[in-house]
C-alpha cells in the first residue's frame, strides 16, 4: 500500500508525453511507441514532492514502480540508517512480474519531487501478454537487483564486522595506552621532585664509608622478592612500624616512603640497620630519594609492558590483515587464527582458551586476509552462542593431504532442523539489527574457493565447525 503522498498530478499528462518518458528508462530503452503507450495507457501517473514518505517498511508491494523524474532512497530502519537502495530517474523498480518480494525492504522517501508511473500487480499478465518483450527486459532487471542487493548486503556485512574488530581492538589498546599515560606522568613527577631534591642530597657531604654503605643497603632491598604473596595483615603492620619510625626521625612524607618500602620488601629492621650508617637528617633524604627511585622503576617497567602490549597488538592487526603483502602467499594458518583470537580479546575475559597446534604443521598457499575473514565468522559464531563464558577450543592438524582446522564452543549448540540453513545466505538467527547472515556464507564461499571444505557437527555443548583445506593449492587459482 503506497503513501498517500503519491497522489496523481492535478492535470493528467497526456499519454504520448508519458510514453515519450518511458523511452528514457533504461531497461525500456528501444521499446516500440505503441508498447509504450499501453504502460501509459494502463499505468498511475502519481508525483510526490521532495520529503515525502513514499511506502513503509514491511508495506505489501504491490505495484511496477517507473521512476520517471526525481530521486527516491530506501532506508532500513530495523538495522541502523543503511541506504538499503536509491532510484533514481530512468530505473523500474518496486514489485516485478516473476520476483517473490512480498514487501518494500525498507522506507521509502522521495529526495526531489518525484514524478513516476505506478502499474498494478493485477495488470501483470495482461501487460507480459500485450508486450512480449517486457519479460526479458523484467528478468534482467530483477537479475542485476539481485546483484546489486548483494553486494551491498556484503558490503554492510563487512562494515559490521570491521566496526566489531575496531571495537575490540580500541579496548584492547586502551588499557596499555592509558597505563602508559599514567606511568609517563608520574615518572615525570617523580623525575621533577628528584631534581629538586639532587641538592639536598649533595649537601649531605656524605663519606666513602657511608656512600658504600647505602649502595649495599639499597641492593640488598632491590634483590627482595615481590610482595604480592606476603600475609595482608603482616604487610599492614609492617608499613605501619615504618610510617611511624620515619615520622619519629623525623621525615617528611613518611606514608608515602613507607608504602614504597614496604612493597619493594622492607622491613623496619632495615631502616634501623640504615640508622647504624647515617644521621637521621641523612637517613631521611637517602630514603626520599630511594622512594623516588622505586616509584620511578615501577613506572618504567609500566611503561615498557605497556608499550609491548600494543606492540603486540599492532604485530596481530597486520598479521590479520596481511598489511603490505601479496594477496596470495605461503599462510601460517595458526599464526592467523592466534591473530584472529586476539582481535577478540575483549570478549573473551570470561572464556577459557584452548589451543591445540600440530607441530611443523607446514603453511599453504592461500588468501591469507580472506582466510582470517572465515576464522573471523567462525570465532565470533561460537563466542555469541557462548554468551562470553564458557570452553573455546581451537585445534589445528594435518588430516592425510588436507589440513583440518577445527573451532569447538560448549554452547548450547545448534538445533537439528537449522543445522542444513546456517550457510544459506541472508539466513540468521540473530535479533533484527544484529546480522544480516551473511557470515557464514561468505566463509562458505571462502573456503571453497581454495578447494576446501566447510562442515558443522553440533550437539548440547558441543559445536564444532571444522575447516579443511588442501595443503597443495597447485591447481586452486
Amino acid at each position: 500500500m503506497l503513501s498517500p503522498a503519491l497522489a496523481p498530478p492535478p492535470t493528467p499528462t497526456p499519454v504520448e508525453t508519458i510514453a515519450a518518458a518511458l523511452d528514457r528508462v533504461g531497461p525500456l530503452h528501444g521499446m516500440p511507441v505503441e508498447d509504450r503507450l499501453w504502460l501509459a495507457r494502463n499505468g498511475e501517473e502519481v508525483i510526490a514532492q521532495a520529503g515525502d514518505i513514499l511506502f513503509e517498511e514491511g508495506a505489501p508491494a504491490e505495484r511496477m514502480i517507473l521512476i520517471l523524474k526525481g530521486e527516491i532512497h530506501v532506508r532500513r530502519q530495523h538495522s541502523g540508517p543503511m541506504a538499503l537502495f536509491i532510484g533514481r530517474a530512468g530505473q523500474m523498480t518496486g514489485l516485478l512480474p516473476f520476483s517473490r518480494m512480498t514487501s518494500y525492504g525498507g522506507q521509502g522517501f522521495a529526495i526531489s519531487p518525484v514524478w513516476a508511473l505506478l502499474i498494478h500487480k493485477s495488470k501483470f499478465p495482461e501487460m507480459l501478454a500485450a508486450i512480449p518483450s517486457m519479460a526479458n527486459r523484467v528478468v534482467s532487471t530483477l537479475l542485476d537487483r539481485v546483484r546489486e542487493v548483494t553486494r551491498m548486503e556484503q558490503q554492510a556485512e563487512k562494515l559490521t564486522a570491521l566496526n566489531k574488530l575496531a571495537g575490540n581492538l580500541a579496548h584492547e589498546l586502551n588499557n596499555p595506552a592509558s597505563a602508559a599515560q599514567r606511568a609517563a606522568a608520574n615518572l615525570v613527577t617523580e623525575l621533577r621532585a628528584n631534581r629538586d631534591n639532587r641538592f639536598k642530597l649533595v649537601n649531605l657531604c656524605l663519606t666513602e664509608e657511608q656512600i658504600r654503605g647505602i649502595e649495599a643497603w639499597e641492593e640488598r632491598i632491590l634483590a627482595r622478592p615481590a610482595t604480592a604473596a606476603r600475609d595482608a595483615g603482616n604487610f599492614i603492620t609492617s608499613e605501619e612500624a615504618m610510617r611511624k619510625w620515619l615520622a619519629d626521625l623525623p621525615c617528611d612524607n613518611s606514608w608515602e616512603i613507607a608504602s614504597q618500602l614496604a612493597d619493594q620488601g622492607a622491613t623496619l629492621h632495615d631502616l634501623q640497620n640504615l640508622r647504624t650508617i647515617l644521621e637521621p637528617r641523612e637517613a631521611c633524604v637517602s630514603l626520599q630519594y630511594f622512594a623516588r627511585y622505586l616509584r620511578s622503576r615501577r613506572s618504567v617497567d609500566t611503561l615498557l609492558n605497556s608499550t609491548a602490549r600494543i606492540f603486540d597488538l599492532i604485530s596481530a592487526v597486520k598479521t590479520y590483515s596481511y598489511m603490505d603483502r601479496a594477496p596470495i602467499l605461503e599462510v601460517d594458518v595458526p599464526a592467523g587464527l592466534d591473530a584472529t583470537v586476539q582481535m577478540f580479546q575483549s570478549r573473551m575475559r570470561n572464556v577459557k582458551f584452548e589451543h591445540d597446534y600440530q607441530a611443523d604443521l607446514p603453511c599453504i598457499s592461500a588468501y591469507g586476509s580472506e582466510l582470517n575473514q572465515v576464522w573471523t565468522a567462525l570465532i565470533e559464531n561460537a563466542l555469541d552462542a557462548l554468551g562470553n563464558n564458557g570452553l573455546l577450543r581451537i585445534a589445528c592438524r594435518v588430516e592425510g593431504e588436507m589440513l583440518l582446522v577445527e573451532i569447538w564452543d560448549s554452547g548450547p549448540g545448534i538445533p537439528v532442523e537449522l543445522q542444513d540453513r546456517i550457510f544459506e545466505p541472508f539466513f540468521t538467527t540473530k535479533a533484527p539489527g544484529q546480522g544480516l547472515g551473511l557470515g557464514l556464507d561468505n566463509a562458505m564461499r571462502i573456503v571453497r574457493k581454495h578447494r576446501g571444505h566447510l562442515s558443522v557437527r553440533s550437539e548440547p555443548g558441543s559445536t564444532c565447525f571444522r575447516v579443511r583445506l588442501p595443503i597443495d593449492q597447485l591447481q586452486a587459482y
